[in-house]
C-alpha cells in the first residue's frame, strides 16, 4: 500500500496517503467544491450572474506549480502541481469531493461508478473527449496501468495497485475490467486504488523516436515516461507544447511562467457536465503572504486578487460556536471562511530511537502520559485563534463522515489532565519531580529496557516557519516540564524534519537516532480518501513513522480493506486511538480562504483539496 507525503508547508504534497504541514493560511491549495451536479455560492447574495471575466487566484507565498505531467514523481507531487495546474486540464478517472465531504462526485468522473462483483471489477467509461477531437477509452486507462506496472517507482502516490490485480482486458474503447488478487471492499478498492487513475491520451504514448505502444505493452512504458517527464521539464514549451495542448478538462493553458504566473482559458472541446463561465483564470504568485495581503487590500490596476487568503497573523479571533471572527476585509469586499482539509494531525514519538530513549517511548503508559500533557483545545483556542479542530484518533474530524465512529465524534481521547499524566508515571515506577527531571526508580515497573535512574529527557525536533506550532511546541514543553518531563526543543527547516522522520527508520535503512519529531502536519486522505490505516499505522508501512507495531491492530486494517460493514472501521480506529501510534495534535485549518463577493459558486471549499473553477462565476 502507500508510502508517505508530507503535506509541506506552500507546496511540498506527499507520497500516498500524504504527510502534511499546515500553515493555517498561505499553504498551498485553494478549493472550490463540486457538489453534486452545482457547488453553493458564497454567503454574497443579489446580483446578476454573468459570463466572462478573469478571476485572479492567489498563490501562496513563494510556491508555485511546476510540473504538469499527472504521472507524477515523488519530488513534484505537490498540492500546487496536483490542483493547480493537472486536475484543471487532465481529470482522474474519479472524481473526490462533493458538498462538503470527501466523497466521490459520480457527476463530475470520467467513469460510472465501477461494478465489483466478487473479484471482478468492470469500469465503463461516460462520452469524454480530449480536445484533439478523439474519445477518452479504455485504452487511455490502460495507458496509466501499464506506466504504474512497469514503474511503480516513479509515481508518487503509488499504494500497490495495479500490482494486486490481474487480467487486466480492454473489453471496448469504453469498457475495461480486471480481476483482484481477492475480494476486497468494493468501497475501499474505488477509494483508494481506482482514485488514482488519469487516463492519458493515445497522443503522449511516443518517445523522442516517435509513437510507442505503453498503452498495450508495459515494456515499453519506460521510454515513454523517460520522454514524458522530460518534456515535463520545460517549462517554456507547455503551452504550445502538442503534448499538453491535448486536455480533456474543463481548462487549458494560455500562458505559463516559471515564476508562477498562470492563465488557464476554457477548454472549448469539454465535453463534462458543467462548462466555464468565466473567460480566463489567471493564478499570480507572491513572494511573501503580507504582499498578498497588501493586494487583498488595496487592489490597483495593476493587480487584484478574487480568490485568496487571510495571512494568520492578521486573522480575527473566532468566538465560541461561530464559523468565523470579524473579517478584516469585509469592507473591501470579501468572504472569510476558513477551508478544512481531510485528514489528522500528529507529531512523531520514534519507538525505534537509538539515543536510548526507545524502550521508554514504546510505552504505552508514557505515551497516554504525553497525551494528556497536549493540550488540543488550548492550542486551537490560543494560537490558532479558533480555527482548527481536535485530532480524536486514525480518521479525522473534520468534515464529519460516515467513517468516524460514535467513539471517536466524542472528541478528545486524553484531555489535557496533567494530573493524569502524573499518576500514570508514578504508578510505573518514576520518581516525578515536577519542574525537575522524573527518573526511574522501579525498572520492573518503568518497562523492558528502561534503566535505574534513567531521566525523562528528550530532544523534539520540529518544522520552524509556522508560529502556531511554535506556540504549542512551547507549550508542550512547559506542560512535561510540570511533572519533570524535559523536552528540549530543537526547530529545523520543514525538509529536515521530513528527512528526518517521514518515514519508518528501520524499514527505510535512515538513522533512528532522534526522539520525538513534528513537521507541523500530519496527513492528508488524497488520492486515497477511505482512511483505513494500512499505509500509515501497519507494521510494514513505509509511512509508519514511529515504527509502531501491533499484529492485532494489522489484523483489524486487513479487515477493513476486505469488509464493507463499517463496523469493522470504527472497531478498528477506536481499537489505535488510544494506542497512540502517533501523537494526536490539533488540526489548523488549511486555508483562511478570502473570497470576491461578487465572484461566486466557489464553496463550499472541498476538504480533498480540489479546485473546481468551471463552477465560478461573476455577478453584477
Amino acid at each position: 500500500m502507500p508510502v508517505f507525503r508530507p503535506r509541506q508547508s506552500q507546496s511540498k504534497r506527499r507520497k500516498r496517503g500524504m504527510l502534511l504541514v499546515v500553515s493555517a493560511t498561505a499553504v498551498t491549495l485553494a478549493a472550490a467544491a463540486c457538489g453534486g451536479s452545482s457547488s453553493s455560492s458564497n454567503s454574497a447574495t443579489g446580483g446578476t450572474a454573468v459570463n466572462g471575466g478573469t478571476a485572479v487566484v492567489a498563490l501562496p507565498p513563494s510556491a508555485q506549480p511546476s510540473y504538469i505531467f499527472p504521472y507524477i514523481n515523488s519530488a513534484n507531487i505537490t498540492n500546487l502541481n496536483l490542483f493547480y495546474l493537472q486536475g484543471l486540464m487532465y481529470r482522474p478517472l474519479y472524481w473526490f469531493g462533493q458538498n462538503g465531504q470527501p466523497t466521490v462526485n459520480n457527476t463530475l468522473s470520467l467513469a460510472n461508478p465501477p461494478v465489483i462483483k466478487g473479484t471482478k471489477v468492470t469500469i465503463t467509461l461516460k462520452h469524454y473527449m480530449w480536445s484533439n477531437g478523439t474519445p477518452v477509452t479504455a485504452q487511455n486507462v490502460m495507458f496509466w496501468l501499464n506506466m504504474e506496472q512497469a514503474l511503480p517507482q516513479d509515481y508518487g502516490a503509488y499504494t500497490g495497485f495495479p500490482a494486486n490485480v490481474k487480467d487486466i482486458t480492454v473489453v471496448s474503447p469504453t469498457e475495461l475490467t480486471m480481476t483482484m488478487d481477492q475480494a476486497y471492499s468494493p468501497l475501499w478498492f474505488q477509494y483508494n486504488e481506482l482514485s488514482q487513475i488519469t487516463p492519458m491520451p493515445e497522443a503522449w504514448d511516443r518517445t523522442a523516436s516517435g509513437p510507442s505502444h505503453c498503452s498495450t505493452t508495459a515494456s515499453d512504458c519506460a521510454k515513454v515516461y523517460a520522454y514524458l517527464d522530460a518534456q515535463a521539464k520545460n517549462f517554456s514549451g507547455y503551452v504550445s507544447s502538442p503534448l499538453w495542448s491535448i486536455v480533456d478538462g474543463p481548462w487549458r493553458l494560455s500562458a505559463f511562467n516559471a515564476d508562477g504566473h498562470i492563465t488557464f482559458v476554457p477548454n472549448k472541446s469539454y465535453t463534462g457536465p458543467v462548462k466555464p463561465r468565466l473567460a480566463q483564470l489567471q493564478e499570480v504568485p507572491f513572494t511573501t503572504d503580507s504582499a498578498e495581503y497588501n493586494v487583498l487590500e488595496s487592489p490597483s490596476a495593476s493587480g487584484k486578487i478574487d480568490w485568496g487568503y487571510l495571512p494568520e497573523q492578521d486573522a480575527p479571533e473566532k468566538p465560541a460556536n461561530a464559523a468565523v471572527g470579524a473579517n478584516p476585509l469585509a469592507s473591501h469586499g470579501y468572504t472569510l471562511t476558513p477551508w478544512y482539509s481531510w485528514g489528522i494531525n500528529y507529531y512523531v514519538m520514534n519507538l525505534n530511537s537509538t539515543t536510548g530513549n526507545g524502550p521508554i517511548l514504546s510505552q504505552l503508559y508514557f505515551r497516554q502520559a504525553m497525551a494528556y500533557l497536549m493540550n488540543q483545545q488550548a492550542v486551537i483556542q490560543g494560537p490558532l485563534k479558533g480555527y482548527g479542530t481536535i485530532t480524536v484518533g486514525p480518521v479525522g474530524s473534520q468534515p464529519v463522515t460516515s467513517f468516524l465512529s460514535p467513539q471517536g465524534r466524542q472528541g478528545d481521547p486524553f484531555p489535557y489532565n496533567p494530573a493524569k499524566a502524573k499518576s500514570l508515571l508514578s504508578s510505573h515506577g518514576w520518581k516525578v519531580t515536577p519542574g525537575g527531571t522524573t527518573t526511574c526508580t522501579d525498572p520492573s515497573l518503568c518497562g523492558p529496557g528502561v534503566k535505574p535512574g534513567q531521566p525523562l529527557s528528550f530532544t523534539m525536533t520540529y518544522a520552524t516557519g509556522t508560529a502556531w506550532i511554535d506556540s504549542e511546541m512551547s507549550q508542550l514543553q512547559s506542560n512535561a516540564a510540570a511533572v519533570g518531563i524535559r523536552v528540549a526543543l530543537k526547530p529545523a527547516p520543514f525538509t529536515q524534519v521530513t528527512a528526518l522522520a517521514g518515514g519508518n527508520c528501520k524499514l527505510i535503512k535512515a538513522p533512528c537516532n532522534y526522539d520525538l519529531a513534528d513537521w507541523g502536519g500530519g496527513w492528508s486522505f488524497s488520492p486515497d480518501y477511505l482512511p483505513t490505516g494500512e499505509e500509515l499505522f501497519a507494521c510494514a508501512a513505509v509511512a509508519n513513522s514511529s515504527g509502531y507495531c501491533d499484529p492485532s491492530n494489522d489484523s483489524l486494517i486487513n479487515k477493513t480493506l476486505t469488509s464493507s460493514n463499517l463496523q469493522d472501521m470504527y472497531t478498528w480506529q477506536d481499537y489505535l486511538a488510544t494506542r497512540l501510534p502517533l501523537m494526536w495534535q490539533p488540526n489548523a485549518a488549511y486555508q483562511l480562504n478570502e473570497v470576491a463577493n461578487n465572484l461566486r459558486g466557489a464553496a463550499p471549499f472541498s476538504p480533498t483539496l480540489n479546485i473546481t473553477p468551471e463552477y465560478w462565476y461573476f455577478v453584477k
